[in-house]
């Protein structure tokens, strides 16, 4: 079963505003925001507003650890498979998303 939802601009910044302050809790900085054309774009430059970050980089073949990548949805997971493989340390990747499917996350994706 499909679910649609609409969301108005106010709870898209509502959202971007809450994971600023849940990014900016984190015990480290980045340098980039890193994102995909499709669906990351607006909350990526919206982020980058909120936390002062200048660049973004979109589409890349590698990604940094120091990037911070966002998303505007986690759902099926194809994105973050897709992505984890070009990061230049895995294990430091920071995944940065508005919405996740109920149920799902990168552990059972």
């Amino acid at each position: 079963m499909t679910l649609n939802q609409n969301v108005d601009w106010n709870e898209i910044e509502s959202l971007v505003k809450i994971l600023s302050k849940t990014i900016s809790k984190l015990p480290r900085t980045f340098s980039s925001i890193t994102t995909i054309s499709r669906g990351g774009l607006i909350p990526s430059r919206l982020l980058a507003d909120h936390l002062g970050l200048e660049k973004i980089l979109v589409d890349k073949k590698k990604i940094s650890s120091d990037s911070l990548f966002v998303d505007d949805i986690f759902d099926t997971g194809n994105t973050f498979n897709k992505i984890i493989s070009k990061v230049n340390d895995p294990s430091k990747l920071v995944f940065g998303t508005l919405f996740a499917r109920r149920g799902k996350n990168i552990l059972n994706n």
